[in-house]
C-alpha cells in the first residue's frame, strides 16, 4: 500500500498510488484559479457588450426623437441595428446618424434577413387589432385565416366577396377591415361606417357589395384605424390580402390559388 503519513519528503503524505498529496493540491488550486479567472473575464466581457448595446440603443432612440421605435435589435452586421417602428423595418448605425431602408441580404446564404422580420411585424400589427374590430366570414371548418382590406365600391373586392362560397370550400376564413380608397368623408367611407353600425354587419356588407341600399347610420367605429393601418402596410389598392404568416398579396386572388399560397406559408 502506497499511503504514507506526512514526512520531510512528503509534507502532506502520499495517496494510495504513492503520489505526493501536496503537489496535487497545488495543481488543483491552479486549475480552480484559472477557471475562476476565465469566468470573471467572460463576465466582464458580457457586461461590457450589454453596456455597449444599451448605449447604442439610447443613441438611436435619441436620434429618432418623437418617432418611438417598438424595438431596437442588433443585426449580424457589426454596428448595424434593426429598428421597428409600427409596421416599418429600417436599419440604423450604432450612433444613430445613418438610416437604411431596404432589404438586408445574407449574400452567402442568399436569403433576405428583412422579409421574415417584416412578415412577423405585419402579423403582430394585424393581430393587435383584434377580431372584434373586424367583420368575419367563417366557414364551418377553418383551415386558414386571411385578413382582407376591402373597399365596398371596388370591383375586384366585390368579385372576391361574391365568391365567398368558394373560399369557404377551401376552408378559408375571411376577416375584413375597411379601406375606402376615396378617403374619409367619401361615399365609400360612409357606406363602410353604415355597415359597421348595422345590426347584422355581415348581411349589410354583402348587400352593400351587391349594390343594394343599406340604412345609413353612424356610430363609434374602427374605420379610421383600419385606414391608418393599411397605409402603414404600404397598400395602395384593394383588395389587399394579409396571409397567416404576415406576407401580403395585393389584388384579387381566386380561392384555389389563395389556398395553394396558404398551404405554402409558415404560420
Amino acid at each position: 500500500m502506497a499511503l504514507k503519513p506526512p514526512s520531510l519528503a512528503h509534507w502532506f503524505g502520499t495517496d494510495h498510488l504513492g503520489r505526493d498529496v501536496l503537489s496535487r493540491v497545488i495543481v488543483a488550486t491552479r486549475l480552480d484559479l484559472g477557471i475562476a479567472a476565465s469566468a470573471v473575464a467572460l463576465s466582464f466581457a458580457s457586461g461590457s457588450a450589454l453596456a455597449d448595446r444599451a448605449a447604442d440603443e439610447a443613441s438611436i432612440r435619441q436620434a429618432l426623437g418623437d418617432a418611438k421605435p417598438d424595438s431596437v435589435e442588433p443585426t449580424p452586421v457589426a454596428g448595424l441595428y434593426e429598428v421597428v417602428i409600427g409596421s416599418t423595418v429600417v436599419y440604423m448605425s450604432a450612433d444613430g446618424r445613418y438610416m437604411l431602408q431596404g432589404e438586408l441580404v445574407d449574400v452567402q446564404k442568399r436569403v433576405s434577413l428583412t422579409e421574415p422580420r417584416r412578415r412577423q411585424v405585419t402579423r403582430a400589427v394585424i393581430e393587435s387589432v383584434g377580431e372584434d374590430k373586424m367583420i368575419v366570414f367563417k366557414p364551418e371548418k377553418v383551415k386558414h385565416v386571411v385578413t382582407v382590406f376591402t373597399d365596398i365600391d371596388c370591383g375586384y373586392c366585390r368579385k372576391l366577396h361574391n365568391e365567398m362560397d368558394q373560399y369557404f370550400e377551401e376552408g378559408i376564413e375571411v376577416r375584413y377591415m375597411m379601406f375606402p380608397r376615396a378617403g374619409a368623408g367619401s361615399e365609400s367611407y360612409k357606406k363602410a361606417v353604415a355597415v359597421w353600425c348595422a345590426e347584422d354587419r355581415n348581411g349589410a356588407l354583402t348587400d352593400a357589395k351587391n349594390g343594394k341600399a343599406i340604412e345609413m347610420k353612424s356610430c363609434d367605429n374602427p374605420i379610421s384605424q383600419h385606414m391608418d393601418l393599411v397605409r402603414q402596410l404600404g397598400a395602395r389598392g384593394t383588395p389587399f390580402i394579409v396571409l397567416e404568416d404576415g406576407s401580403t398579396q395585393p389584388g384579387y386572388v381566386p380561392a384555389k390559388r389563395l389556398s395553394t399560397l396558404l398551404s405554402q406559408v409558415d404560420r
